[in-house]
């Protein structure tokens, strides 16, 4: 967002060049919202962070002059000015998507370690609320930090400035208010000291539960730096927070060990209690014999969820980004198995880990009355419960459980997989025919299942693939297979199309090392169209972006919306086509654009995403989709029977 600049505020208080600012002294004559921006940028440097997306503006110019200086080469670099990686990007909505996405591919890589987005006064803090609220329920430490006008201004009308104090309401860990600097002894101290605690609440340090920080910073002009010379570098004020778990010594924010602690629930007394207690509960044995079980492991569930399924010979439901997609006790399918009840009906308990949002059967699962849920949920003061229906609560798994000690009725895993096996041949089967997709010219046209299944085969287990909402995320569910999975993200939190470009990006920028790769539908593609820019003078990020352009909506088509019944206003207001021509917008942000119109085309077109960003567009066919869903599940049904008698 460019500032409109309107000469308002004023005339700043003169600095005084002799006061002590915590050990570091301003330099002679220099304004204090320099000042105070430069020791910023040295403080979070100092603290952990790598990373900085900008969106430009004229309130939060002492901070983009101080960024700029930080981005500088070694050699060029001013001395006294940290080394940063900075993003510049002029939407704000994009630049918050960029930085949970680079905030993602740190987490994938094992380190908590937050990005710091800044933008200027007004509604380009509105912009940042999207990704503040994914970041928020999904547990991605960012750090906003707001420009605005000085106290004084606010409430009198002037010109961009609004109530932007506690904007994010509870969407954030902490939101601070910092008045603008005057260049009194010790505001520098004070700052680093307001950073320091603003990262450890970031990063969960003494809550366990990250997630986005917002600190408004106040600045009166004059804005732009009288010279070039920074404060000497200080540590005083700089906090050490250490992280829940470790001791004297142990890793600071940004390093590798800084991953999510968990509270030891044996720690907490060791008396079996009830839920909530924070003690491991019994694990109820529902008669003679082992309990028929299952893990459910939802968005970012981890590597936990595997090892405690193959541990106790238990079937794993696992979402695609669950991280553990994979494996032989992965159950392909295994939406279309939970209504079986020589499967899903048998089940007695199910272990929960992860945020599993994407399917209604498991939510029935989850909410039935004669069915144990025990939820992990290691950080934060919630649990995903959405079904009203949890057991147990727990911080980690129960140590009978994680030692392979409970255990599952004898076929009950040998049940699961068959169905799955047979499930996946069935569809296999179903989309190979063509019969719900009328042909192209050229070729066979492609659904869109079938194109999820072939994004899934050409997605390697050192690749990366970031999945949109609605239906990419769900067909990936329903067809992937794979023995080692790919790091598979998605914006799980609201589960949004917000963005998703934005964090893809920031996805293949924070992992250049991986092939990284999106699948969108088109609605959420044009949604976040603008997150296809890139300036001049910006890193590039090699990444392809393979959107399912079925002109419209096509989730809503297997809905309740999609009855035939409700044709009279669906297209309108629930399919909503748009006739894009997806070409000629990727031409305007110069990224190279490829079409594929029917099956043959498809493999060949994704094998080869090439250096930068480019557009693969896939031509689905979503008239026949409701068809097709219907004509999956019954196949998927045939062959269940038919494969357990």
């Amino acid at each position: 967002m460019m500032a409109d600049v309107t000469p308002s505020d004023p005339a700043p208080r003169p600095s005084d060049p002799s006061s002590g600012h915590g050990g570091a002294q301003e330099p002679q004559g220099e304004h204090p919202a320099v000042t105070a921006a430069r020791v910023l940028v040295q403080a979070v440097a100092a603290l952990g962070v790598e990373d900085v997306v900008l969106a430009p503006g004229s309130r939060s110019a002492p901070l983009a002059y101080a960024l700029a200086d930080a981005a500088r080469p070694e050699g060029v670099r001013p001395a006294g000015a940290p080394a940063l990686r900075l993003h510049v990007r002029i939407d704000e909505r994009d630049a918050g998507f960029l930085a949970l996405g680079l905030a993602k591919a740190a987490q994938a890589e094992g380190v908590l370690r937050p990005v710091v987005v800044v933008t200027t006064s007004g509604t380009a803090v509105a912009n940042l609320h999207p990704a503040v609220l994914e970041a928020h329920h999904s547990g991605v430490p960012l750090l906003l930090l707001t420009a605005d006008r000085p106290h004084e201004l606010r409430g009198t009308g002037a010109n961009q400035t609004t109530e932007q104090v506690g904007i994010f309401g509870s969407a954030v860990r902490l939101a601070i208010d910092v008045p603008a600097p005057t260049g009194r002894p010790g505001e520098d101290r004070d700052l680093r000291r307001t950073l320091a605690r603003a990262l450890a609440a970031a990063t969960g340090a003494r809550t366990a539960h990250p997630g986005p920080v917002h600190v408004d910073l106040a600045y009166r002009e004059p804005l732009a730096p009288a010279g070039d010379a920074w404060p000497v570098p200080s540590r005083a004020g700089l906090t050490h927070v250490l992280p829940r778990g470790t001791s004297e010594g142990g890793a600071r924010v940004g390093t590798a060990t800084s991953a999510l602690p968990t509270v030891s629930t044996t720690a907490l007394g060791g008396a079996v209690g009830g839920p909530l207690t924070g003690a491991v509960p019994v694990v109820r044995t529902r008669g003679r014999g082992a309990v028929p079980t299952v893990v459910v492991a939802g968005d970012g569930a981890g590597p936990e969820a595997r090892t405690l399924a193959e541990a106790n010979g238990w079937p794993l439901l696992a979402e695609p980004s669950s991280g553990v997609r994979g494996g032989p006790h992965a159950i392909g399918a295994y939406r279309l198995l939970l209504d079986d009840p020589r499967l899903g009906g048998r089940v007695g308990r199910a272990v929960v880990l992860g945020r599993p949002t994407l399917s209604r059967p498991v939510q029935r699962l989850l909410g039935r009355e004669d069915v144990e849920v025990l939820v992990v949920a290691p950080s934060g003061a919630g649990w995903p419960d959405a079904s009203r229906n949890a057991t147990d609560v727990l911080t980690e798994v129960p140590a009978r459980m994680r030692l392979g000690r409970v255990g599952a009725p004898a076929g009950w895993l040998e049940a699961w997989r068959t169905a799955g096996s047979a499930a996946l041949a069935a569809i296999d089967e179903v989309l190979d025919s063509g019969a719900d997709a009328p042909p192209s010219r050229s070729g066979p046209r492609v659904t869109g299942p079938l194109l999820a299944r072939a994004v899934a085969a050409v997605s390697r287990p050192g690749d990366a693939l970031v999945v949109g909402s609605s239906n990419p995320v769900r067909d990936l569910d329903l067809v992937a297979r794979w023995d080692v999975p790919p790091l598979v993200l998605a914006n799980r939190g609201l589960a949004g199309i917000d963005g998703t470009v934005a964090t893809a990006t920031g996805v293949a920028l924070g992992l250049p090392h991986r092939r990284v790769r999106a699948y969108l539908g088109d609605l959420t593609f044009l949604h976040d169209a603008g997150g296809l820019l890139r300036g001049s003078l910006e890193a590039r990020a090699d990444l392809q972006i393979v959107v399912a352009h079925d002109d419209g909506g096509s989730i809503f088509a297997t809905l309740e919306h999609g009855d035939p019944a409700r044709a009279d206003v669906f297209e309108r207001v629930f399919g909503t086509p748009h006739g894009v021509d997806l070409a000629a917008l990727c031409a305007a942000y110069g990224v190279r654009h490829v079409h594929v119109g029917d099956v043959d085309g498809l493999l060949p077109a994704l094998a080869a995403p090439g250096v930068g960003t480019s557009v693969v567009e896939v031509r689905v066919d979503r008239s026949g989709r409701r068809a097709l869903t219907a004509r999956i599940g019954a196949a998927v049904a045939a062959a269940v029977d038919a494969a357990l008698g």
